[in-house]
């Protein structure tokens, strides 16, 4: 695939998103799908149109046309993009309506599982691990491909939906994961990666002047669903590269979201409630606490999650033994990073103030 295929599909995802974006904001306020601010939101402007994702998809989807017309093979992209197409707009569905009229959570986790399934059906697989050392490959068996790519792709769907809390947060690290994982597919020489992130870049860049701070429109669930889930079938299309270490790249690039839901989660353990409980303790609020604005919490969590994208890219060079102590250093220095800003002090605090 040559840089000119790559380009043509960007710049056509971030023209049209950014023309559509406007359009389904109006819409979004003549259907009255807008925000309505409660106590656990940071946002507290009433009226913002959600649906935003609307308009991130549309520009999703043209980037891809594009694509499939300037490519001079589209054959082998024809498979994975149909599967990567049909669960996004069963994703799109659910978000919508439950943007209008909010859906319990396990109506919500049904159609996701079901979205995964599709995905799966059609290509994207979690089917094998290498062993760091020996470099050893091994193989699943059919029904564990299965249910560690749903949890896969059912977990980073989530993921991204819980980052979704200030103004161009998900959008802007969607933007910046995506591209990594691009690069990673262009390495690798795996043509959907490639074509479906530089598509999905463009429309997140598109999208995003209007959903940065203060935001004229927010992604709603539409969009934060969207995105975790083309995030999740990017990073599948980069792990299929039979290398050392072979998955631990895309974790490493998706660390911030991942991080956010395993503390989330933590929390909510330990405190014993449920794990789709709310609360205003995540990465995010912590750093909108300490920082004092939106945008400076933001552009933390930007570069945070650039310096991850940046691990992940250095692991594609590494092997053996290098590479398991580079990882250990990762831990080490991940776990100060996340005392240094405060929210294992957060945890505490909540257990405290649910105690008392």
């Amino acid at each position: 695939m040559t840089v000119l295929e790559a380009l043509i599909p960007l710049g056509t995802a971030g023209v049209v998103a950014a023309l559509a974006t406007p359009v389904v904001a109006r819409t979004a306020r003549g259907l009255g799908v807008v925000d309505r601010p409660d106590d656990r939101k940071v946002n507290q402007r009433l009226g913002i149109p959600l649906l935003g994702g609307l308009a991130v998809a549309l520009g999703l989807f043209v980037g891809l046309a594009a694509a499939l017309l300037v490519v001079d093979d589209p054959i082998p992209l024809r498979g994975h993009l149909e599967g990567l197409l049909l669960g996004a707009v069963l994703l799109l569905a659910l978000g919508a309506i439950d943007d209008r009229h909010p859906l319990g959570a396990r109506p919500k986790l049904l159609i996701q599982i079901l979205a995964a399934a599709i995905a799966i059906y059609y290509g994207f697989r979690i089917d094998h691990f290498t062993d760091p050392v020996t470099r050893s490959v091994f193989w699943m068996p059919a029904w564990l491909t299965w249910i560690v790519t749903t949890l896969w792709i059912v977990a980073i769907t989530n993921a991204m939906n819980l980052l979704d809390g200030l103004d161009g947060l998900a959008a802007g690290v969607g933007a910046i994961i995506a591209a990594t994982l691009t690069w990673i597919a262009w390495q690798a020489g795996y043509p959907v990666g490639i074509v479906v992130g530089c598509a999905f870049v463009g429309a997140l860049l598109g999208f995003l002047p209007f959903n940065f701070s203060p935001a004229r429109i927010f992604l709603g669930d539409t969009g934060a669903l969207l995105i975790g889930y083309v995030l999740a079938l990017l990073a599948l299309e980069g792990y299929r590269k039979i290398s050392v270490l072979t998955f631990l790249v895309p974790l490493l690039a998706l660390a911030v979201p991942l991080m956010d839901t395993a503390l989330s989660i933590l929390r909510r353990i330990r405190r014993r409630s449920s794990i789709l409980s709310a609360d205003r303790f995540h990465m995010h609020h912590q750093l909108l606490q300490s920082e004092g604005s939106h945008r400076s919490a933001v552009l933390s969590l930007y570069f945070l999650t650039a310096c991850f994208c940046v691990i992940a890219l250095s692991f594609t060079g590494l092997s053996g033994t290098a590479a398991l102590i580079f990882l250990g250093l990762v831990v080490i220095l991940t776990v100060r990073l996340l005392r240094n800003l405060g929210l294992f002090d957060a945890e505490a605090r909540e257990i405290e103030e649910n105690r008392s």
